[in-house]
């Protein structure tokens, strides 16, 4: 973090799966303080993953009040607050207005039948063409066909639905109407037209709404005054702009800097994702990728793998050892695991294949194989994957020249040779800082008029380090690269359960 003399600053208000960051930034995008407020994501049977609406919106309105007062000891003016959100998330709400049911959150794969079914059906790929979305678990189309059918016992009676920001936000804003979306969030319902920027009526009819029944649409850097009463609890003054902000993706791009036409945005926490900016929307033809609205008419094109940097945490567990101990060990194995090679979908697969239910493999397993070889074919199934992704991505007509990257899958040199000798290309690592908050953060100086253009707000985002692809690595990773989907299929066959 940086700065010491009294600047103005922008609040970035992210809010994630498990917490809430807030990031104090400069017009010259200079974080200068973050802080964070944690919270439960319950997963109590099977599939579930939701949160409490109520509990995501104290722990952001606390998480403000935190970074404003250290903004206020050390000088500095806030001069509004803008938001980024974990996208694909849904809320039902009453005729008030108040939340009826919890948060479904992108990680909630009850709905794995359904999507089976509509992806099955011969308008699955005009609707993802359509909407930008595809027809999966995450998608809040596909939420709601669940819902809607036979689910009523947690709906609750709700006559209205929303994201989860939509709900925070409207608090923020304190009125009564005060309940907007915007089109970066809305473009990961698998509900909004990409060509029309406006609910899309056979995705509607699919999903069990009706348009009225959902929020009206604004762009992201549209602005709402902060409330009298979050004002007092957070000690800003009232009627502070507060900008609506966008999904956690598009802004990672504009929080790394990856907004010129061929610069790539990588991002690996948990999950991970690849994705390009675009002055127009659309996927590929065979429907592997998302496109997802950012602002001012730029979209990304890219893909999210569900499983990043969780795979060595969960190799950490079943060793019974720290993760970067296995992490440091696997990076003495030489790339290529010694033949073994791992398909890493310990929690189902999105792009390119988008089957919740497709399970993991081993192959090539031999006696001389131990921790550390299996850590290192892991991470490197998943710089696979990503790879995947990097080459949809490019079959749909995007440049892919560059990646900036970011995460913290990178505190371990394995995971960026691994994913940079995948990609074939180097990979420009950016601070920690950087990503959705600071992205969030840049969009509101865009949104102020503090930035001319998203390119103004990109340029002031920088790398800290670079990593060169092995040669001899990358030639290894492409010659098996192309074997994997067949290794999938073979898996999906084999294996009971599988989508």
């Amino acid at each position: 973090m940086s700065g010491t003399e009294s600047e103005q600053v922008v609040l970035g208000v992210d809010l994630g799966t498990t917490s809430t960051k807030v990031v104090a930034g400069t017009r010259h995008g200079h974080v200068l303080h973050q802080t964070e407020r944690g919270y439960p994501l319950r997963t109590d049977e099977p599939g579930e993953a939701v949160q409490d609406p109520g509990t995501v919106r104290d722990a952001a309105i606390e998480a403000v009040a935190d970074c404003v007062t250290w903004t206020a000891a050390h000088g500095h003016e806030v001069v509004g607050l803008s938001f980024s959100t974990a996208m694909h998330t849904l809320v039902g709400l009453d005729d008030s207005g108040a939340a009826v049911t919890p948060a479904f959150t992108w990680a909630d794969t009850r709905a794995a039948d359904v999507a089976r079914r509509l992806r099955e059906d011969a308008s699955s790929p005009d609707l993802h063409r359509a909407t930008g979305t595809p027809v999966h678990t995450q998608s809040v189309m596909v939420k709601l066909a669940w819902l809607n059918s036979g689910r009523s016992d947690l709906t609750n009676g709700a006559v209205q639905w929303c994201g989860l920001k939509d709900v925070v936000l409207a608090a923020f804003n304190g009125e009564r109407d005060a309940l907007v979306a915007e089109h970066s969030l809305a473009s990961g319902t698998g509900l909004q037209s990409m060509a029309e920027l406006d609910w899309h009526e056979p995705a509607l009819e699919v999903a069990g709404v009706t348009a009225d029944q959902l929020p009206p649409l604004r762009a992201p850097v549209d602005s709402v005054p902060l409330s009298a009463k979050v004002a007092d609890a957070v000690g800003l003054p009232q009627g502070i702009p507060v900008v609506l902000g966008g999904g956690d993706g598009p802004l990672a791009n504009l929080g790394v800097g990856a907004i010129e036409p061929g610069v790539a945005a990588l991002s690996l926490g948990t999950s991970g994702a690849l994705r390009v900016v675009r002055n127009e929307p659309g996927v590929d033809e065979r429907c592997r990728t998302f496109s997802y609205a950012l602002a001012d008419g730029r979209w990304v094109i890219g893909g999210a793998v569900s499983n990043g940097a969780v795979v060595g945490q969960w190799a950490a567990d079943a060793f019974g050892v720290e993760v970067p101990d296995l992490l440091e060990e696997a990076a003495e194995v030489p790339h290529g695991a010694e033949g073994l090679v791992a398909l890493p979908y310990l929690l189902g697969e999105r792009a390119p294949w988008w089957e919740p239910g497709l399970t993991g493999a081993l192959v090539g397993l031999r006696r001389y194989h131990g921790r550390a070889e299996i850590t290192r074919a892991i991470v490197e199934g998943v710089a696979q994957q990503l790879a995947l992704v990097q080459d949809a991505v490019r079959e749909s007509g995007a440049e892919v020249r560059s990646v900036r990257a970011t995460g913290g899958g990178f505190r371990s040199r394995v995971w960026a040779t691994a994913i940079a000798a995948a990609l074939d290309g180097e990979l420009h690592l950016a601070d920690a800082e950087a990503g959705s908050g600071l992205g969030a953060v840049l969009l509101g100086w865009r949104a102020l008029g503090g930035l001319d253009s998203l390119d103004e707000a990109s340029a002031l985002v920088t790398p800290h380090d670079t990593v060169a692809p092995d040669r001899e690595a990358a030639r290894l990773l492409a010659e098996r690269r192309p074997s994997i989907a067949e290794l999938a299929r073979l898996v999906r066959e084999l294996v009971p359960g599988t989508d």
